[in-house]
Parts: C-alpha cells; sequence; structure tokens
C-alpha cells in the first residue's frame, strides 16, 4: 500500500519540477530517505512540508527516483495494465495497430508513455522489451501478463533485450532472452516494405523504427538522385529512396554485418536492382572525397554524445561530419542530417550544422526540421523526452 512505501523527503524548494509534472527526482534535491530502499523499490516522495508529490522507483545515481504517478497509487498488476492500455489505445488512435502495409512501431516510449525506464518495440507480434532502470526490470513478469491481457491475439511472443541498458551501479545481471513465447518471424512491414530485424543481435531493440517518417520523407525526394545512406545500419533510407526513384544508392557503414542485412534487406524489396551498392567504411574517412557524386546525402550516425560531460566532443563531431558532407555534396543537393544524442539539444544541434555550413562556404536552407514520430510521443513536462531531431537542407 502507498502508505507502507519509504517515504522521501525533498529539500525546501525542491519540489517545484514535480509540481510541474517532471518525472524524475534528482539526489541533490533529496534531504531525507525515511528507511534503506532497495534499488528499484518503489518509494513516496513529499516536499518539505510533507505533502505528497509522487511515487516512482527509487534508484542508485543522479537521478534517484522515476515518477510512475503522480497520484497516490497501489503500483498493482492493474496499474500496469491501465498506463499499457493507454498507451495501445494511443497507437490504435494513430492508425499503426490496424494498418496493413506497417507493422514495426513504437507500443511503449518511456516518459512520453508514463512508464520512465521502459521502452517496448512492436514486430509483427513480438514485443521486445528494453529497461533502462530496475524498478521496470523487477516487474518483468507483470509487464509481460499486462501485455498478454491488453494486445490478447496481437501478441505472440515477449522478447527481454535489457543486458546492455540497465545501471551498471546496480549490479543487476540481466540475460536477453524470451520472457514469453518464441520468435515466429523477424521479418515486418513498414509502409509496404520488407524489413528483416535481428533483436537478438541487433542495435537498440533490433531496428530503428524512431526514423519511420523521416524514411518516407527521403522517398520524396529521391527521385532522380544520387543517394549517399551514410551509418545506413540496416538499410532502411536506401530502400525507401530506392522506392522514390532514385538513379543509384550507396549504403556505407562501418559493421560488416549491418552491411551484409543491408544487402538482404535490399533484396527482399528490390532483388536484383542493379541500383544498389553497400560498402564498409568508416563514415568520416568515406566522406573525405566523394566530390560532386552524390546530389542527396543521409547522415543518421549513432549518438555522438550519452552524456552531458560528452557534449562538447560530440558536436564537435556533428560540425566536422556536416562540415564534409557540405564540402561535397553537388549543387542543388539536398542533405538529411539527423542527431539521436538526448543531451544534443535542437538549438546546439542546428548551431553545429550551421556552423558547418559556414565552414563550407554554401548556401543552404531549411526544407524540414524532423523529429521522432507520433509513437514516439513527447511528455510536454518533459522535454527530455525529445531526443531526436533533425534538419532536411537544400545545398546550392
Amino acid at each position: 500500500m502507498p502508505g507502507k512505501l519509504v517515504k522521501i523527503v525533498l529539500k525546501s524548494g525542491k519540489d517545484q519540477s514535480l509540481l510541474r509534472f517532471h518525472p524524475w527526482v534528482f539526489s541533490g534535491a533529496i534531504k531525507k530517505i525515511h528507511g534503506s530502499p532497495a534499488e528499484g523499490e518503489p518509494v513516496r516522495i513529499v516536499s518539505n512540508n510533507n505533502e505528497f508529490l509522487g511515487i516512482g522507483h527509487y534508484q542508485i545515481g543522479s537521478i534517484a527516483v522515476r515518477i510512475v504517478s503522480f497520484k497516490e497509487a497501489e503500483l498493482d498488476s492493474e496499474f500496469w495494465k491501465g498506463k499499457i492500455e493507454s498507451a495501445w489505445n494511443l497507437r490504435k488512435r494513430l492508425g499503426l495497430a490496424d494498418d496493413p502495409g506497417t507493422n514495426v512501431f513504437r507500443l511503449l516510449h518511456g516518459e512520453g508513455d508514463g512508464m520512465p525506464g521502459l521502452v517496448v518495440d512492436y514486430y509483427n507480434g513480438t514485443a521486445v522489451l528494453q529497461m533502462h532502470s530496475i524498478g521496470m526490470y523487477l516487474i518483468r513478469e507483470e509487464l509481460v501478463k499486462a501485455l498478454q491481457e491488453v494486445l490478447g491475439d496481437r501478441l505472440k511472443a515477449v522478447y527481454n533485450k535489457s543486458s546492455k541498458t540497465l545501471p551498471f551501479k546496480a549490479e543487476v545481471k540481466s540475460e536477453d532472452g524470451y520472457l514469453w513465447g518464441n520468435e515466429s518471424t523477424s521479418e515486418v512491414l513498414e509502409y509496404g516494405l520488407k524489413f528483416k530485424v535481428d533483436w537478438e543481435e541487433g542495435q537498440k531493440t533490433g531496428f530503428f523504427v524512431d526514423q519511420r517518417e523521416n524514411r518516407k520523407l527521403v522517398q520524396a525526394y529521391s527521385k532522380g538522385r544520387d543517394v549517399l545512406n551514410m551509418f545506413c545500419y540496416t538499410g532502411g533510407f536506401s530502400f525507401y529512396a530506392m522506392k522514390g526513384g532514385a538513379n543509384l544508392v550507396h549504403s556505407v557503414d562501418a559493421s560488416g554485418k549491418a552491411i551484409e542485412l543491408t544487402r538482404e534487406n535490399v533484396e527482399l524489396n528490390f532483388p536484383g536492382d542493379a541500383r544498389h551498392e553497400a560498402k564498409v567504411a568508416d563514415g568520416f574517412e568515406y566522406l573525405k572525397d566523394i566530390q560532386d557524386k552524390y546530389d542527396l546525402i543521409i547522415l543518421d550516425p549513432p549518438a555522438f554524445a550519452k552524456h552531458q560531460n560528452a557534449l562538447p566532443q560530440a558536436l564537435k563531431g556533428y560540425k566536422r561530419i556536416n562540415t564534409r558532407a557540405f564540402e561535397q555534396i553537388r549543387s542543388g543537393g539536398v542533405l538529411f542530417t539527423f542527431s539521436c544524442s538526448q543531451v544534443v539539444t535542437k538549438d546546439r544541434f542546428r548551431e553545429a550544422v550551421f556552423s558547418a555550413a559556414a565552414i563550407a562556404g554554401r548556401k543552404v536552407r531549411i526544407l524540414h526540421q524532423v523529429t521522432q514520430p507520433a509513437d514516439h510521443p513527447i511528455d510536454i513536462y518533459h522535454p527530455e523526452s525529445e531526443y531526436l531531431k533533425g534538419l532536411v537542407l537544400y545545398v546550392e
């Protein structure tokens, strides 16, 4: 029951962020802990005046508590089922749950769906869970049950992929594997295009679900263009460009395994199509000398900064790689450039890209400012959940 939870008292004035429904309590805001909560244990947060503020999962680190409810509540199976039901209903309203051409999407997006520390991606019947907090990991069996009850026969399997995402300070070892069911198919559809997804060995949960709408936008700009897809991973942008009528598409990634999967995915959609070529190469090195070879370039690198202390170096990286693209792209070309680093704000990313344009001495106009799709909702009280940002630029 809520009254039996360990109570955490905040310092005077440190309750303001929670009163504005921000779901994180930082360790420096805590005045006193009445007890010794274990990592992942539910705790009750109150102000210095003993006013209730919220209930969340306790953890070791700078973010000491992740709030899951701003109302008095018992964190039982019905509570978690209600959270998942709310997320599923949103996806139904977005048309994703019943779209015959798309059966891969984000089912649950952490703070954006009121479930901080948990991401769930849906792959044609398989739900892949990635937990970033011990609190969510400890209730994994309840989460599986709730997913079964909410999705019914839409759910064939639940896979846990949290071995590399749980906080290392907790010293909890998670082994990736099926929590329920087993793999039925690893082939999914997105806007009618086929993808092979490897959630067991691949990056993130197996696929970059968050670039769906931006891939579609690449398709709209690709007709008659020579396209370079840098950091291609499984090649998503590449075959959207092919579908859009590109003259040629080159996919480049430093990972040989990623290039293999790219080739498989291209063959699934465009068997024997000579327009596509995949290469294993370092992104920065490849961009050194491609003068006037491409008039559409996609830069979607992995996160250059996962923590605040890596921000300066990350901004230098974004400036450097965009400078090379600006220097090399043909006049009249279009550059799609992205950052998925949460600590890099939209403004800081734009500054880095603008600096790159100035260094290259090119005339550049913004065509689109893009972000993550609607199945990655942003909690209006938690701006940090807007992690993906991108610019579509016309370069003369």
